[in-house]
């Protein structure tokens, strides 16, 4: 039996997380806050950590109470932007236009967020997973893997990869707390979790790394026709319509469940 060893929120997608005590799962089958903000171009194209390494070039703080979003820069340039506020989105679409060199709107969905899997709820990943693959590379931490990962519900007291066995035709459930999730598949990764959250900079052969340990470090008790390929790591759930409005909390116990 696990427990729920943190929740993590990324209020503006693409930038930083804020780590919660607890959050409430939206009608939309979301976190509340999690990627509610996201910026996009004229075209109608999101501006990510996919699209441009600069993201990395911005540190960001978010107040979930207060909508506050801090920015700072390299070189000592700092700004603060209410987001619950439509002259606040504005100032900030003009700030990160300049910064990123594009003409940006800041826009917001309260309801279901710019998660990139629209329908699917919280993304999940164990706190041995996290430490197992930061093993696989020099000088990675697990904070630092965490970083790279990006994932909203870290459960900890459970074996690597046992969020894996969530996913498949035949998969059980879990529950945490008042909640429950169910896996709907693997997270497969983009170019994101290959580089340095902190400057940027791409780790050498980390594809290739990740994918061979991968392959070596598959568990029984996951069904790898589950699994289109090994570039993945964490799952995405769902919470069913029943669970939506209840909150997932720190220290909350972690349960499988079938059926």
């Amino acid at each position: 039996m696990g427990e729920i060893e943190r929740i993590s929120v990324y209020p503006v997608k693409g930038l930083d997380g804020r780590r919660l005590d607890a959050a409430e799962v939206l009608e939309g089958g979301t976190l509340e806050r999690d990627r509610e903000f996201a910026l996009f171009d004229a075209d109608g194209d999101v501006m990510n950590g996919k699209r441009t390494e600069r993201v990395h070039d911005v540190d960001t703080t978010f107040d979930t109470e207060t909508g506050a979003l801090t920015v700072r820069t390299a070189d000592g340039e700092e700004d603060e932007f209410d987001l619950d506020a439509e002259s606040g989105r504005e100032r900030a679409s003009e700030w990160f236009g300049e910064f990123f060199g594009e003409d940006l709107t800041l826009k917001r969905d309260r309801s279901l967020g710019f998660v990139d899997r629209r329908g699917m709820g919280p993304s999940v990943i164990s706190t041995a997973t996290l430490r197992e693959v930061a093993s696989w590379f020099d000088g990675t931490t697990v904070e630092g893997m965490r970083r790279r990962l990006r994932a909203n519900v870290e459960v900890s007291g459970v074996p690597a990869f046992w969020e894996d066995r969530f996913v498949g035709p035949d998969a059980p459930s879990f529950v945490a707390g008042d909640v429950r999730f169910d896996g709907v598949t693997p997270c497969g990764r983009c170019v994101v979790p290959q580089r340095d959250p902190d400057t940027g900079d791409r780790t050498p052969e980390f594809r290739e790394r990740f994918v061979e340990r991968r392959r070596e470090t598959f568990p029984e008790w996951a069904d790898e026709a589950a699994f289109d390929h090994f570039y993945t790591l964490m799952i995405i759930t769902d919470v069913p319509e029943d669970y939506r409005g209840a909150t997932v909390r720190v220290g909350d116990t972690v349960q499988s469940v079938e059926g």
